[in-house]
């Protein structure tokens, strides 16, 4: 069964800017969206402003042409919370980062619609300890949008233990079908995404403050390093690349001075002695093709010559550059 014969209306409940965005991208392809927030006015509002916002969109090609038209005949307000799941297929909830008020506002879907799956927007809450909020907790798991919604292309799916398998694999094809690319992942706190973005944020903060760099600074080597390549390759892959002998000589500096956080890792030291060095070997961390290694560098250097001719062409953001240029190039 195809999304389009199982999904026919989607509600989103919490049209702010995380849950706004969830219901553009879903009327936009077609969707019956109904939006709901803490009273009917509220959610009014908020239509009237995605409406508009979706034009604006649209006029700057930020989205494709008629998606605000399509924005403005599929997305409605619902007067209550409960008018809006009554009869939906499929519910995301987008409430505030709190769990005391995820799970309220998840017991009161349920309490209005027992059959529909039930998807929870949640950057790092444990899926398993929201499924407590929801009656038939098989039809619930996690499905995390990353913010702006409308413009950034993952979205995590996040099974509990007793997540019917079959409603995994139709949230997904509820995400392609949207215009988004899903991965699944398991019910570990922060999940992926997030996980991966505050330990760096946290390494960040720390050479702040030992006084390694200026903020500024790291920043723009971040963004014009190893940043600069994930926009199109993720860790294992560039490390493949690099060659993952010359990571675990690396880790062992790191380890020397900064102890067991930069400890080399088990994978890692497994990978090598066992002769996967990564592109150079044929295999590495990932599963290489050794007969598209050409293709692959190929495509690398490509590709990074086209990315650093988009940014060359989009300049600095503007508040960026007035920061840089207020602090005397330092900040």
């Amino acid at each position: 069964m195809t999304t389009t014969e199982s999904i026919r209306h989607i509600a989103v409940v919490g049209a702010g800017y995380m849950g706004g965005g969830i219901a553009q991208i879903c009327a936009a392809h077609g969707y019956r969206v109904s939006i709901a927030d803490v009273d009917a006015a509220s959610a009014s509002a908020a239509r009237d402003r995605l409406h508009a916002e979706a034009l604006e969109f649209e006029s700057k090609d930020l989205l494709p042409q008629g998606s605000a038209a399509a924005i403005q005949a599929n997305l409605g307000a619902a007067e209550s919370m409960e008018s809006a799941v009554s009869d939906a297929d499929f519910v995301i909830e987008a409430v505030p980062e709190i769990p005391a008020v995820k799970l309220d506002v998840l017991r009161r879907i349920s309490g209005a619609n027992e059959t529909a799956v039930i998807g929870t927007n949640t950057s790092a809450i444990s899926i398993t300890s929201l499924a407590e909020g929801v009656t038939n907790p098989e039809r619930f798991l996690g499905v995390h949008f990353m913010n702006p919604v409308p413009f950034i292309p993952c979205v995590e799916i996040i099974p509990h233990q007793a997540t019917r398998p079959e409603l995994v694999a139709l949230s997904c094809d509820l995400i392609r079908a949207v215009g988004k690319h899903p991965s699944t992942v398991s019910d570990s706190p922060g999940f992926v995404a997030n996980r991966l973005q505050y330990a760096l944020y946290k390494e960040a903060a720390r050479m702040l403050e030992e006084n390694v760099a200026t903020a500024s600074e790291i920043d723009a080597i971040v963004s014009n390093s190893f940043g600069f390549r994930l926009s199109l390759f993720g860790p294992f892959a560039i490390a493949d690349m690099a060659g993952l002998d010359v990571y675990k000589d690396t880790f062992r500096t790191l380890e020397n001075a900064y102890g067991e956080r930069f400890a080399t890792p088990e994978v890692l030291t497994q990978s090598v002695a066992e002769g996967n060095l990564g592109i150079k070997s044929g295999r590495g961390i990932l599963d290489l093709d050794s007969t598209a290694q050409a293709d692959l560098v190929a495509y690398r250097n490509t590709a990074y010559v086209q990315l650093e001719r988009m940014r060359a062409r989009l300049g600095d953001s503007p508040a960026l550059r007035r920061s840089v240029t207020a602090a005397g190039g330092r900040s």
